[in-house]
C-alpha cells in the first residue's frame, strides 16, 4: 500500500506545482486569475490510502488597475465580465485591451468581439456625418433694467445710438453646414419692454423688423420667450434659412450690466469620425471633426451567481457552466457590476511571493514523497535479499 500512498503525493505535488507555474508564467497578463488545487484525503475500511486533486479553486479577486492612457484600454473597477462574441459563441474576460476593426467592431488581440446588452457585437457604422441646418437656437442673457428708452422707429443697424445692445450671439449652421455669425441687437423702448432683432454675417432678418419682448416687476420674461427670425435666400445654394426659433428662457432685466450668459443651437457641419470615448457606464461614444458625439452603444456586461464555476477557454476567457449559472447582464456600474475605467487595465491578481512560497512547499512535498517511495524500495529490497 505505501508505494501507491506516496506515489499519490507525487502526483498531487506535480499537479499543484503545475498550477503554480501556470500561475506564475501569467503574473503579467491583464486580467488573468490566479487559480489553486484543493486536495483531499483517500480512505477505505478506515485506512489512508494517499491524497488525490479534489479541483482547482479560481481566485477573482480584483488585481490592481494600471494607467495606460489609452482610450481602448477598459478595466473594470469592481465585480463583472466584458462579454464577447467569438465563432458565433458568447465568453466572458475581465481583459478589456480592445482595438478597433477596420469596419468598426471592438475586438481584442485574439479577435472575439464585445458585445452590447442584447449580446450582440458593439460596431461604428457611421464613419461621417452629414450637415444639418440650425432650427433652433437658445440664448440667455440680462439687460441692465437702467437702460435709457429709445423710439422703436429710430433704429438704424450702422448707428450704436439707435440700439441698448449688440451682440455676437454664436455661431449657426446652413443646409449645406456653412457656418454663419448670428448678431442679436436689444433695444430699449419703455419699462420692461424691449425689442429683439437678428443678423446674419451682418444681413438683418425679415428686412429689420423687431420682435417684442417683455418682462414682469420682478425682471424676468412675459410668457412668451420664444422669437422667430427669417433670413431667406443665403445665395450660397443652400436652403432658405427661415424659422429659426430663438428661445430666451431664462433671460432677465435686472439692474446689472448686460451679460451673455448662453448661447447653443441645434446644426452642424459635417464631420468625420475622429475616435470613441467610453463612459464609466459602459456608453459608448463615437466624436467626430465637428465637435458632435453620438451614442452608438452600451458595453455588455455580466456576471455569476458562482464565478469559481466558470469554464476556463484560454486566451483570457471563460464560459459559463452550469456550475457558474447562466449570465447575469446588466449595465456598468449597476447592481453588482463594477463600473469602467477608460484608460486602465486590470493586472493579473497573481502574488508571485505567495506563489514562490508555495513552489517551495509544494517542492518538499514532492520530494518528500519521492524519499518516502525510494525508501520503501530500499526495504523491500532488504526483505528480499534476506529470503
Amino acid at each position: 500500500m505505501g508505494f501507491s500512498q506516496s506515489l499519490s503525493g507525487v502526483n498531487a505535488a506535480s499537479s499543484q506545482l503545475d498550477t503554480i507555474g501556470n500561475n506564475i508564467s501569467n503574473s503579467q497578463t491583464v486580467g488573468f486569475k490566479s487559480s489553486s488545487v484543493q486536495f483531499a484525503d483517500i480512505f477505505a475500511n478506515s485506512q489512508g490510502l494517499g491524497t488525490r486533486v479534489a479541483g482547482k479553486l479560481q481566485d477573482f479577486g480584483t488585481g490592481s488597475l494600471e494607467t495606460t492612457g489609452r482610450g481602448l484600454d477598459l478595466a473594470i473597477a469592481g465585480d463583472g465580465f466584458f462579454q464577447f462574441t467569438q465563432n458565433e459563441q458568447l465568453a466572458y474576460s475581465r481583459n478589456g485591451q480592445l482595438s478597433m476593426s477596420a469596419d468598426g467592431y471592438f475586438e481584442n488581440a485574439q479577435g472575439a468581439r464585445l458585445t452590447d446588452q442584447q449580446g450582440e457585437p458593439l460596431q461604428i457604422t457611421q464613419f461621417s456625418q452629414g450637415a444639418q441646418a440650425t432650427t433652433g437656437v437658445e440664448t440667455a442673457f440680462n439687460l441692465n433694467a437702467e437702460t435709457e428708452e429709445l423710439a422703436s422707429d429710430s433704429f438704424n443697424q450702422d448707428q450704436s445710438d439707435t440700439y441698448s445692445y449688440v451682440t455676437n450671439a454664436g455661431t449657426v449652421y446652413d443646409s449645406l453646414g456653412v457656418a454663419h455669425d448670428m448678431s442679436l441687437y436689444y433695444t430699449k423702448i419703455g419699462d420692461n419692454q424691449w425689442e429683439v432683432r437678428a443678423a446674419l454675417d451682418g444681413e438683418m432678418a425679415d428686412g429689420g423688423a423687431a420682435q417684442p419682448i417683455s418682462f414682469n416687476e420682478s425682471g424676468v420674461p412675459d410668457v412668451n420667450t420664444a422669437l422667430s427670425f427669417n433670413f431667406g435666400d443665403l445665395g450660397n445654394g443652400s436652403a432658405a434659412f427661415d424659422d429659426i426659433e430663438v428661445e430666451l428662457a431664462g433671460t432677465t432685466q435686472y439692474g446689472e450690466a448686460f451679460e451673455l450668459r448662453e448661447f447653443a443651437q441645434n446644426g452642424n457641419a459635417s464631420g468625420t469620425f475622429v475616435g470613441v470615448e467610453i463612459t464609466e457606464n459602459g456608453e459608448v461614444l463615437a466624436n467626430y471633426s465637428n465637435g458632435n458625439s453620438e451614442e452608438v452603444g452600451i458595453v455588455g456586461m455580466a456576471n455569476f451567481r458562482n464565478p469559481e464555476g466558470l469554464e476556463p477557454q484560454g486566451d483570457n476567457l471563460w464560459a459559463a457552466t452550469q456550475e457558474s449559472g447562466a449570465a447575469l447582464l446588466g449595465q456598468a456600474g449597476t447592481g453588482q457590476l463594477g463600473s469602467l475605467e477608460s484608460g486602465t487595465v486590470e493586472a493579473s491578481n497573481v502574488d508571485l511571493t505567495q506563489e514562490l512560497v508555495d513552489m517551495i512547499i509544494a517542492q518538499r512535498n514532492f520530494q518528500a514523497n519521492n524519499n518516502a517511495i525510494q525508501t520503501q524500495s530500499d526495504i523491500l529490497e532488504t526483505v528480499t535479499n534476506l529470503r
